[in-house]
């Protein structure tokens, strides 16, 4: 039987999680996408904490006008923002199992011009 789409993206995710982890010198970007909202934070996945995290829900970008990609892409900004003052200038990207392509893609370009290297 055929796979559903979570259960699809669960197994890309466990893929590139094998390969993707954080550490305090260069942590993990995560993104999870729902059909609403687009969410990002900084891991690092060695002492198992949040460095920093941004969401589409934050008060100044929930605010923001425009189609979904062009909130990611403001996402991307303010966490990139965020990283460059708590010291973290490069990162691992983990896209959570989604396509590299729209509102995924907005944000990890967001993130670059930020100032964040991956």
């Amino acid at each position: 039987m055929a796979l559903t789409k979570n259960q699809r993206r669960l197994r890309i995710k466990s893929r590139i999680r094998k390969v993707v982890s954080g550490t305090e010198t260069k942590p993990r970007l995560a993104v999870y996408r729902s059909n609403k909202e687009i969410y990002a934070q900084i891991v690092d996945d060695v002492s198992g904490k949040t460095l920093s995290a941004a969401s589409s829900r934050d008060k100044d970008i929930a605010k923001a006008k425009g189609n979904k990609s062009e909130v990611a892409a403001l996402v991307g900004k303010s966490i990139g923002e965020k990283a460059l003052k708590a010291g973290i200038s490069t990162i691992s990207f983990d896209r959570g199992g989604y396509l590299y392509h729209g509102r995924v893609k907005s944000l990890a370009e967001g993130a670059r011009e930020a100032g964040l290297k991956f």
